[in-house]
């Protein structure tokens, strides 16, 4: 029996989840494999791996490919290529990217069974699909080509998905234009060209691009606009923008923190700490409250107060995730 976890959000599982018409063995689960998928890909989304393992774990013995592609980056070793190599048999293409990149068919011996490379096989997984117009697909079809060595056709399957409507591939399209300081004149025709991109996919309602957005905002000091991304993001769940909303109430006035369109409110800075560290534990909140915990921005009134406030900012909906893109989770970037 599994203990009552909150839905996840659509917004969450279009960050993690490629379309199921591209597996051609899924099927429908029962309401407690349901449940348990939802818990599972909850903590995962928070990077909270090793909780959300027997929650996949029944997921995955109920027949979910996804669940069986999260154990193989939730686990490690053995456990973890025999949930790759489920997923890869009912035709997950990132499945079979982890299998070759860990060179399960030389070491191991799980090989695809017509005999082809890990990386061919995911090929002919995606292609046909993305041939047909499926931006899932698309999107895929940019970390299968990167792998295979070609050299122009990893962009133009990403533009090609982002163009399609795929947040993902925006965002990603976004973070490529914003990263490349070669193919641009200056700082400013390289942030002007990638903010359409987040732009996109935070009007679609992509929490992480939204706080992309609001970040490279704030590079072009458009403040007002900035911290209203931030806040949407924050309200959709996103972590590392409900992070930086804690940091805005407690040093507004901070020199990089022009975003931070609020009142000084340490109080409720604090709160939001305090709230995300029970929810979902990372190394930058507990570093935040050992800062802050020291610091005379905070003071014990202010802890006092926050402590008081925690309540009011934990298990919001939708729950707190990093909205993890499926194939660059924690085996990849």
């Amino acid at each position: 029996m599994f203990l009552p976890m909150r839905s996840i959000t659509k917004s969450m599982m279009a960050g993690l989840t490629l379309t199921t018409l591209m597996l051609s063995s899924a099927w429908a689960l029962d309401e407690e494999a349901q449940t348990a998928k939802e818990a599972g890909v909850r903590l995962y989304s928070a990077h909270q791996y090793e909780a959300s393992i027997p929650y996949l774990e029944a997921a995955a013995e109920a027949g979910d490919v996804d669940s069986m592609y999260y154990l193989g980056e939730a686990t490690r070793g053995e456990t973890s290529l025999d949930w790759y190599h489920r997923a890869a048999q009912h035709g997950d293409p990132y499945a079979m990217l982890r299998l070759r990149s860990s060179g399960a068919c030389e070491r191991k011996d799980i090989c695809p069974a017509n005999g082809e490379d890990w990386g061919e096989a995911a090929l002919h997984s995606a292609l046909p699909m993305a041939e047909s117009g499926d931006a899932d697909a698309m999107f895929a079809l940019y970390p299968v080509y990167a792998t295979l060595g070609y050299p122009s056709a990893p962009l133009k399957w990403l533009k090609q998905a982002a163009e399609e409507g795929n947040v993902e591939a925006q965002h990603r399209l976004g973070q490529r234009i914003q990263d490349d300081r070669t193919a641009y004149s200056d700082e400013t025709e390289r942030l002007e060209a990638a903010e359409p991109w987040f732009r996109r996919a935070a009007e679609a309602g992509y929490p992480r691009a939204m706080s992309a957005l609001a970040r490279l905002l704030n590079e072009q000091g458009h403040y007002d606009e900035s911290w209203e991304w931030m806040l949407k993001a924050s309200e959709g769940g996103h972590i590392n923008a409900r992070q930086w909303l804690a940091y805005c109430y407690i040093e507004p006035d901070e020199e990089n923190n022009g975003m931070c369109q609020v009142e000084k409110e340490p109080g409720k800075g604090w709160a939001i700490l305090l709230a995300v560290n029970e929810e979902a534990p990372n190394m930058h909140v507990e570093s935040a409250l050992r800062y802050y915990g020291d610091s005379d921005d905070v003071t014990v009134e202010h802890r006092e107060e926050g402590e008081h406030m925690m309540e009011e900012w934990l298990n919001r909906e939708p729950p707190l995730s990093y909205f993890p893109m499926k194939f660059f989770g924690p085996h990849g970037r």
